[in-house]
């Protein structure tokens, strides 16, 4: 094997496997210390500058950067990073002096963007600092598209979001809400330079089985069930509830329904447990209020008589998969199962529309009515048109919209300025040495042995009396310090100095995982195997050394089950290894130049 090239700027950032995961890019473990250290403010600010809302994903988040924690590979729970962004946003200070402070000098460029959810605030934070004249459609009174009419109070109360939403709204961005766009042509023809479409899957999917038109007048389709909600143009239901589907959609749904007068929900999934899409603490969470979850019950009839809604038919299967994985539902031949229901809730999906596009204007649309963009840069088939979030690819989560939006913003810069879009940014990094003496660290490099701390929630009774009522109290200052003393800080790696290295094996000794090996190079697949613990995954790369001086040997290093704990540095004699903190930002518009962060 090569000697591993660690001035590649994406092989550390392989190894913070939170921040990797994460589609924005956080500096998770960096923030993760600010909060230990009681700098809020700080932490908050990190956050903000990758992935724009921290109030709101702090809540809300989808979380990819939890099952990819190291903590997870040593016990069963991973750090809780997205609580942990909460407590950041909850116990901040002023923070608004820190941002971009407008009004700014015009680079004589204008700019739509359309809807006003997470994709098209980030592209307009990123953009208005560099002087474009921005103009933000959408249809609601306030900006926060789906974060505002499709996620609950109870899980995220509306002054966070309007905080966050606000900040990047008081940049001198010019809002028109209330304004439901129905010609893109329209748009276009007011000479803007570049376009961005944000608008969403806003097409909810229906379920044409027997009855479906008889019982219309009680059959709501989720996602347009929680924006009445949101908007209290609907403040009442039946007492009992029926929502069909095992998304996050249909956990909203029937945790709203509970609140606004369902005694009885059920939720019924035509799949296994384990295949439902909703993350399991929003299923927890469902079956903590008491909601039934019923799988493997297809539904097969709504029941209407008189011309009222009297409940479903569901069939009974079971589900069996095949050598790839794919899965079939099989009938188990018992009795249909009827349940009753005044009301039912449609939450098994949603599609992206865009009638509001004509399709003589160069914009090329795919499969599934989804448009035809570089994946890139998100330049759709017409120059001058981008898109991103869920408008793009279909549905996703806020934090993709967000890494959508960066991306998004940086074409439509380098565009406006005619230059190559395919040309992007670099990523700024830097490692330094953490070292303050000869075994201190500038961070606490011991390992706290805590589990998972629970977030606290609000009484059960209280919480369902009141939609807005938030569920979830987050962690106050000193559960939050607790929880962020579990972080393995993997942001500060053990490098190595081939040179200083005397070969007398005292790394190997003091490793608590066997991840050091000094071995014959050979071939990767083999030098896996001859490891003191065989290096079995593959999608984590080995960390190898030139040849040492001493021996034809190599230092090999398992990267996957390295704790970072900064012990085999501690023990060598003649400071080959040193522990280095990597500070991986992506590039965003503001710094392209290398001028570096806007905050």
């Amino acid at each position: 094997m090569k000697p591993t090239d660690i001035q590649d700027p994406e092989y550390f950032h392989k190894v913070v496997d939170c921040q990797h995961a994460c589609p924005a890019h956080t500096p998770v473990p960096e923030y993760i210390r600010l909060i230990a250290a009681e700098k809020y403010t700080e932490a908050y600010m990190v956050n903000w500058e990758s992935n724009v809302f921290p109030g709101v994903l702090g809540r809300t988040c989808d979380r990819p950067c939890e099952p990819a924690c190291r903590r997870g590979r040593v016990e069963e729970e991973p750090v809780a990073i997205c609580r942990l962004k909460r407590v950041a946003a909850d116990n901040k200070g002023e923070v608004k002096h820190l941002m971009p402070q407008g009004p700014f000098e015009s680079n004589g460029k204008k700019l739509a963007l359309i809807g006003g959810g997470p994709a098209s605030l980030t592209v307009a934070r990123d953009l208005a600092p560099l002087g474009y004249e921005i103009h933000l459609y959408d249809e609601w009174k306030k900006g926060g598209g789906m974060m505002r009419t499709q996620i609950p109070a109870f899980r995220l109360p509306e002054s966070v979001l309007d905080e966050e939403v606000n900040y990047i709204i008081d940049m001198g961005i010019h809002t028109h809400f209330n304004t439901f766009v129905e010609s893109m042509k329209e748009v276009l023809d007011k000479k803007y330079d570049a376009v961005f479409v944000g608008t969403g899957a806003p097409k909810g999917r229906a379920l044409n089985i027997p009855g479906y038109e008889e019982a219309k007048e009680n059959i709501h389709i989720g996602i347009e069930y929680l924006a009445s909600v949101a908007f209290e143009h609907k403040t009442d239901i039946g007492k009992k509830v029926i929502v069909l589907g095992g998304g996050n959609t249909a956990m909203d749904c029937c945790r709203t329904s509970k609140r606004i007068g369902g005694k009885e929900v059920t939720v019924v999934v035509r799949s296994p447990r384990k295949d439902m899409k909703a993350s399991p603490w929003e299923i927890e969470d469902a079956e903590r209020e008491d909601i039934i979850i019923l799988n493997n019950m297809p539904p097969k009839e709504f029941v209407v008589e008189d011309g009222k809604l009297k409940g479903m038919w569901f069939e009974k299967v079971k589900a069996e998969y095949d050598e790839n994985g794919k899965r079939s539902l099989i009938p188990t031949g018992e009795p249909d199962e009827f349940i009753e229901a005044d009301d039912v809730i449609i939450a098994i999906g949603q599609d992206n529309a865009f009638p509001w596009i004509e399709r003589d204007l160069g914009i090329e649309f795919g499969k599934w009515d989804i448009p035809v963009l570089d994946k890139t840069t998100f330049q759709s088939t017409r120059q001058d048109v981008f898109f991103g979030g869920d408008a793009a690819f279909g549905p996703e989560n806020v934090i993709t919209a967000v890494a959508h939006g960066h991306q998004a913003a940086i074409s439509i810069d380098l565009f406006c300025k005619g230059k190559n879009l395919m040309e992007r940014p670099d990523p700024i990094t830097n490692l330094i040495s953490q070292k303050m003496g000869i075994h201190e660290w500038t961070y606490d490099n011991s390992i706290a042995d805590d589990l998972r701390f629970a977030v606290p929630h609000e009484d059960k009774a209280k919480s369902l009396s009141d939609r807005k009522v938030e569920v979830e109290l987050g962690f106050d200052e000193k559960l939050g310090f607790k929880e962020a003393q579990r972080c393995l800080n993997c942001d500060v790696q053990t490098v190595f100095e081939t040179s200083l290295c005397i070969e007398c094996d005292a790394c190997v000794d003091v490793c608590p995982t066997d991840c050091i090996t000094f071995t014959a190079n050979g071939e990767e697949a083999d030098i896996r195997t001859r490891l003191n613990a065989p290096a079995e995954n593959l999608s984590q790369d080995l960390y190898v050394s030139d040849i040492l001086p001493l021996t034809p040997r190599v230092m090999v290093k398992d990267e996957d089950v390295c704790l970072h704990c900064g012990l085999c540095a501690e023990r060598c004699p003649t400071a080959a290894w040193d522990m280095k903190k990597y500070l991986y930002n992506t590039a965003k518009t503001y710094n392209q130049d290398g001028s570096g962060s806007c905050c």
